[in-house]
């Protein structure tokens, strides 16, 4: 492609200003996960190497100043053959890229930070009316880099990407050492001996999972409506936030990702699943978890189905509610949906 060094330097810079806006939106911790990985995928570093840190921490100081320079830029055009589009038109971009066998996409992720990414497509599929652009080398990425993402009818799936939100797992699990799920998880791939092969085929399962998870999102989208979309972009930034996106990943993965999981017998897929089950998820739904370890003892997966097929209804009813209510009755509701532990302190 005519021009591509330039398409790629552009799509970098977007990503950059995009980071330097929402750095702060991540906790430390995750932030320099984040960090850490940002710079091994820079600096074209296999997983299994160790970061060095002096040079880690140069390449943290630079960035901060270069993030504190272009803050208040303005997002560039892309730059194609047939002239200037805006950033956010991915379809249109793609229209131009994907035969050149490029994929470039851009939405809006958690706390409404702009995302970019341009990468190397693999393979198209077509799957249940959707199109599905799975991706591998990545020229272009921003900081939080979501493995796999819907827009419409498309799901991109990034395998770079997927392979290092896995890395960034199994890391966070190797220093703490803690979760039985996770160890199952990895018991079938052989980390010791083969790290860069077992990541990979633990990429190749853990990328289906992600497929089935985005199309319960736009299974759940259809069933909201956009009055959902309306509502989260009402609650960025706030205490509601990581709840009602909870209530629509469990939605999601009632209606489509556990289903398939479970009529698959993919174990391993299964105990990452409950491995990565994080705080809000766990908080709103106890039952699951209860269903997985009953799993665990008995060997039989009913109690599992059946807090599946409740599930289904029990948080479509939940979302629909939330979509009912005026915006303070939502807050005092969503709170109510926590355990008393979790909830706000009076």
């Amino acid at each position: 492609m005519r021009d591509f060094p330039q398409l790629e330097s552009v799509v970098q810079h977007n990503c950059d200003i995009s980071d330097s806006r929402h750095a702060g939106d991540y906790g430390l911790c995750t932030f320099l996960l984040k960090m850490r990985e940002y710079y091994r995928w820079e600096n074209e570093l296999p997983f299994a190497r160790g970061l060095p840190k002096d040079e880690l921490g140069e390449w943290l100081k630079s960035r901060e100043q270069l993030w504190s320079e272009i803050e208040g830029d303005d997002f560039l055009p892309l730059p194609l053959d047939r002239g200037e589009i805006d950033p956010f038109e991915a379809e249109a971009a793609n229209r131009a890229l994907l035969p050149r066998g490029f994929v470039y996409s851009a939405g809006y992720g958690r706390f409404h930070k702009p995302m970019f990414f341009l990468g190397r497509l693999l393979r198209v599929e077509e799957r249940a009316g959707f199109t599905i652009l799975v991706s591998s080398c990545e020229y272009a990425r921003e900081l939080a880099a979501p493995p796999a993402m819907l827009q419409g009818r498309t799901i991109f799936v990034r395998l770079e990407s997927v392979r290092r939100t896995l890395w960034e797992k199994i890391e966070e699990y190797q220093w703490r050492k803690q979760g039985s799920a996770m160890a199952r998880a990895l018991a079938s791939y052989d980390f010791v001996a083969d790290t860069e092969g077992a990541l990979q085929r633990m990429a190749d399962n853990e990328m289906e999972t992600m497929i089935l998870h985005e199309v319960g999102e736009a299974m759940a989208g259809e069933l909201l409506g956009e009055e959902w979309g309306e509502m989260a972009l009402q609650l960025s930034r706030t205490r509601g936030e990581p709840v009602a996106r909870a209530v629509r990943d469990l939605l999601a993965d009632c209606l489509s990702t556990l289903p398939v999981l479970l009529e698959r017998d993919n174990l391993q897929a299964l105990h990452f699943y409950f491995a990565t089950f994080d705080a809000p998820r766990r908080e709103l739904f106890p039952q699951a978890l209860d269903a997985y370890e009953h799993f665990l003892r008995s060997g039989a997966p009913d109690r599992l189905w059946q807090v599946v097929r409740e599930g289904k209804e029990r948080w479509l009813e939940c979302a629909r509610g939330l979509l009912a209510l005026n915006p303070a009755a939502r807050e005092a509701a969503m709170e109510c949906l926590l355990p008393p532990s979790a909830r706000r302190a009076s």
